[in-house]
């Protein structure tokens, strides 16, 4: 059977197409199994495309991916930036037209380096090394990444084996397979079913509880993030978290409150703290997100601890725009967008140290950085619980915050460990080593969420290495496919 032959205009369609079904693999709509289709699609008839004619199929994926699943930036902008309606809209077109250039690059390169030759496999190395591109350049973006969806398919076990790349991986080559069906390449479906049967071979768990389960609750203040830096917002603030602290009638183990939960520096919130601490019980560890100003005038978003803690964390991976300003002397004044609420952050030191809090180590990730893995696997090395606070007040009501709560998820799969998520409005939940969501807190909504977590010990192969190993793999996959000299 030849190989498929659409026209350009219909090829782009279909990315488009691509796209948005890449967008409903994700939460909150988790059609896991439309990420293979998705990935065929893009694959389908790729050889017959000049490099440029790849590329414009790779930047149509892009304006349907990042278009129908990052829409949430309008609100951040319109919302929450004081930005006008059109500028918003224009801001959103420029923000969602630039992400779309990574999977433009990735097919250009693609077409411009490899040929025909097990085309299947050269096409699955490549859609891994642009997402790769993407999670480190201009400070990253690995927000819907193709594997991130297979947290909850019969893929998922080899998240804790290689993590959200193999995902990728293993979902983009079974794309690629599935086209090599349709041509009646019938060979092509032996690869697949190893893909998706090894995991029932995989071990259920690669860790072990480390202890007994701890008492946590996690506060939920359902602040207006209009008003909350405001003098009105920050008694408000103040009130609220120290009310719902009151109110654990049973003495829980771990108290969190979200990021930035008292919208002021440390310094002024410590007299508000202390009195905090002294309604505690002696046993009781209380985590929160705080900003800080040291001694030398920097800023950081940093988690600290009353009671029973040892340590602090400093965010080290810095929203831009959001935390800091890219080119500040150039855009800083020019729109209110970029004029941040608050003075610019300084990211953390490298290789921070885990809090200990309520006799158990704790990694941390500060909002935006659940979504780097390797990130998150550096802190579950030394850590048998882990911790993300977040503000997705950002988010609005859009899928932003259930996006962002699939990762999380992910992150607990991949490193065998728990995790406690405390936000501001949602979604603040409870996740299992196995990334299974065990308790959650309605959105939008005062609320105190009290369970139980257990610290994890032991290490998953992800754990252990981080993404590299997947990333070479990928590189390795592309070299079949290398085509050796240049056609006259």
């Amino acid at each position: 059977m030849p190989a498929f032959r659409l026209s350009p205009a219909v090829g782009c369609l279909l990315a488009v197409a691509a796209g948005i079904l890449t967008t409903l693999t994700a939460s909150p709509f988790e059609l896991w199994w439309l990420g293979p289709v998705a990935a065929g699609l893009i694959y389908l008839g790729i050889h017959t495309l000049t490099p440029g004619q790849a590329a414009l199929r790779g930047w149509s994926y892009g304006l349907g991916l990042f278009g129908s699943g990052a829409s949430w930036v309008y609100v951040s902008i319109h919302d929450y930036g004081y930005t006008g309606v059109p500028l918003a809209l224009l801001l959103t077109v420029l923000f969602v037209a630039g992400l779309a250039l990574f999977p433009a690059v990735t097919l250009w390169l693609y077409r411009r380096l490899t040929g025909p030759r097990l085309a299947w496999l050269s096409f699955a190395g490549a859609w891994v090394l642009g997402e790769w591109l993407r999670t480190w350049l201009f400070t990253g973006f690995p927000w819907l990444l193709l594997g991130t969806s297979q947290v909850d398919s019969p893929l998922a076990p080899w998240a804790p084996v290689g993590g959200v790349y193999l995902l990728s991986l293993i979902t983009a080559l079974t794309g690629s397979l599935g086209v090599e069906l349709l041509r009646r390449r019938w060979w092509a479906a032996l690869p697949v079913a190893a893909l998706w049967l090894v995991p029932l071979a995989l071990p259920a768990q690669w860790t072990s509880p480390a202890g007994e389960p701890l008492r946590v609750a996690l506060l939920q203040g359902n602040l207006d993030q209009a008003i909350k830096w405001t003098a009105e917002g920050q008694r408000e603030a103040a009130n609220r978290y120290s009310e719902l602290t009151r109110a654990q009638d049973d003495d829980p183990d771990l108290i969190v409150w979200p990021e930035a939960a008292l919208p002021m520096f440390e310094r002024e919130a410590r007299p508000i703290l202390e009195r905090v601490q002294s309604n505690l019980a002696p046993d009781t560890a209380l985590l929160t997100g705080i900003l800080q100003r040291d001694g030398e005038g920097l800023y950081y978003n940093s988690v600290i601890g009353l009671g029973d803690v040892e340590g602090e964390y400093r965010k080290t991976h810095l929203v831009p725009f959001g935390e800091y300003l890219p080119l500040e002397s150039l855009l800083a004044g020019t729109i209110a967008f970029f004029d941040l609420p608050m003075p610019a952050m300084t990211p953390g030191p490298e290789g921070q140290a885990p809090l200990r809090a309520a006799g158990t180590t704790i990694g941390n990730a500060i909002c935006y950085e659940i979504i780097y893995a390797d990130r998150v696997a550096a802190q579950a090395r030394h850590a048998a619980l882990l911790l993300t606070v977040s503000n997705d007040t950002w988010f609005g009501r859009s899928i932003g915050p259930l996006q962002h709560l699939q990762m999380a998820r992910l992150r607990a799969l991949e490193n065998g460990r728990q995790v406690i998520r405390a936000t501001s409005n949602g979604v603040t939940a409870i996740i299992d080593e196995r990334g299974h969501i065990t308790a959650r807190a309605p959105q939008f909504e005062t609320a105190s969420l009290a369970g139980e977590v257990t610290p994890m010990q032991g290490l998953t192969p992800f754990t252990r290495t981080g993404s590299w190993p997947t990333w070479l793999l990928a590189a390795l996959l592309l070299l079949p496919g290398l085509r050796l000299r240049r056609k006259p």
